[in-house]
């Protein structure tokens, strides 16, 4: 009996061995079916699994921000523009010191090191395209290179897609909520299948801070972005003014989101406060909405590890921190609270990691967030500062917000101004790697002898605030 018991067994046990055995091999052929191999067995070298096959290993996360330049045509060697837009640090004539002759070079070089990654998804960190982000710039420029990644793309928003920015006049976010969500097109008469656009009142009147130059040049017309889509959600109206049909009061653009990538929950915020509504207080009714939706969403999260990013730092490596920057020390508090582990930001266009701290920039190594700044995609870079320096016009010479001289030199770990590279963040069950590579040197005056850049390192989540 327990021969017959024990060759039963035995026999069962290869039965199943065997059903696996086929259930893989025809796995594996259904995967390669649908990943290019043809359906009479021809194997095709060219089967390409990324960016669908999943890979079994950690997610990677491609995170950069401040990416593409402003394109322009040439025209009898000159340098043309359509009406309402400004030649000012366009793609073919970046502004000095700058040596480069064009900076389509640096967009591409961080783009193809996005695609040799081959990421899961890719968080940008805002300003995407400049210099206000008008949807056509969005079709010239941007999508040339990065439009490559659109359906893995997580975006957030900067102040170059709402600000009037470099003598033009800002577009609300239109541009980037249409490129990103789609818009509304006409159905019927003479305009059929065409976007339905909008002329937009100017979003930086002069009594706003944060606007450089108001009323700058006359805004083209934009599509009108569809209410929700891969940026967030945009309210159709409560904007910043009226204008004529069909586009009716101006909306508002929210745009911020969050979702899930392994065990790790990913925020995504906007933090461009000065034109909506209320402006960049936390009691304005605009930012007050995106601060409750915060809480609420990291009171409903249970995974064990936890980032956010959004466009103006709160500590900032170029020794700038904007109005926003400041605002965004709300969400700091909010995340510090709930344990989160990252913050992620753009605008310094430089490379800077600090160490952990709370949401007062002081150093807390059990409990503190890490900041990264990843503004290298493309764009001109800033001078990483590590000390007080002279403030120039409309500057606010500050590291942090109570405007400590030495925040850098003590919580500044490593940075660097003189390349362009994408970081890739490995997130792991427990914790997170790091790993940012330059793409590019960027031909500055007093750029080290080194043609390369590297940052690499690992760390632990604190684990969930939520538990089970």
């Amino acid at each position: 009996m327990k021969m017959i018991g024990g060759r039963f067994r035995a026999a069962a046990l290869m039965g199943a061995v065997a059903s696996a055995l086929a259930l893989a091999a025809g796995a594996q052929a259904q995967s390669q079916n649908s990943q290019g191999q043809n359906f009479h067995g021809t194997s095709n070298s060219n089967d390409n699994t990324w960016p669908y096959a999943k890979t079994g290993r950690s997610p990677v996360l491609a995170v950069v921000g401040d990416v593409a330049c402003q394109p322009g045509e040439v025209e009898n060697g000159a340098i043309v523009e359509p009406p309402g837009e400004a030649k000012d640090e366009l793609c073919s004539n970046p502004k000095a010191p700058y040596t480069s002759t064009s900076l389509w070079q640096s967009q591409e070089a961080t783009a193809n090191q996005i695609e040799n990654m081959k990421p899961d998804l890719v968080a940008l960190l805002g300003d995407l395209q400049y210099q206000v982000g008008q949807y056509s710039d969005f079709e010239g420029s941007y999508d040339l290179t990065y439009g490559a990644f659109k359906f893995i793309t997580r975006p957030a928003p900067g102040n170059h897609e709402f600000y009037d920015e470099h003598s033009e006049t800002g577009v609300a976010g239109y541009g980037y909520f249409s490129y990103f969500n789609g818009f509304q097109v006409n159905t019927s008469g003479a305009s059929v299948g065409s976007p339905i656009t909008t002329t937009l009142a100017d979003p930086c009147p002069s009594s706003m801070t944060g606007c450089g130059y108001p009323g700058a040049t006359t805004p083209n017309p934009q599509p009108i972005p569809r209410s929700d889509g891969q940026a967030g959600h945009f309210e159709q109206s409560g904007g910043v003014g009226t204008t004529s049909p069909p586009g009716g009061q101006v909306g508002v653009a929210d745009g911020w989101y969050s979702y899930n990538l392994g065990s790790w929950h990913l925020i995504s915020l906007n933090i461009e406060c000065e034109t909506q509504p209320g402006g960049c207080s936390d009691t304005g009714s605009w930012f007050a909405a995106e601060l409750a939706w915060l809480k609420n969403d990291l009171a409903a999260n249970h995974s064990a590890c936890t980032l956010a990013y959004w466009h103006q730092p709160t500590f900032s490596a170029a020794n700038g921190i904007t109005e926003e920057g400041i605002t965004a020390q709300a969400f700091w508090q909010l995340l510090y609270q709930y344990h989160a582990d990252l913050v992620l930001n753009g605008h310094d266009h430089l490379y800077a990691r600090y160490r952990p701290l709370d949401a007062s920039g002081n150093y807390d190594p059990k409990n503190g967030i890490r900041e990264f700044i990843v503004g290298t995609g493309g764009e001109t870079l800033d001078t990483l500062v590590t000390a007080t320096v002279t403030s120039g016009a409309s500057e606010t010479n500050m590291e942090d917000p109570d405007g400590r001289t030495n925040f850098n030199a003590l919580n500044l770990e490593t940075g660097t101004g003189f390349y362009w590279g994408v970081m890739a963040l490995t997130l792991n069950p427990d914790g997170y790697a790091w790993n940012f590579q330059s793409a590019l040197e960027a031909p500055l005056s007093g750029a080290p002898a080194s043609p390369a850049f590297s940052d690499t390192g690992v760390g632990v989540c604190h684990g969930s605030f939520n538990r089970w």
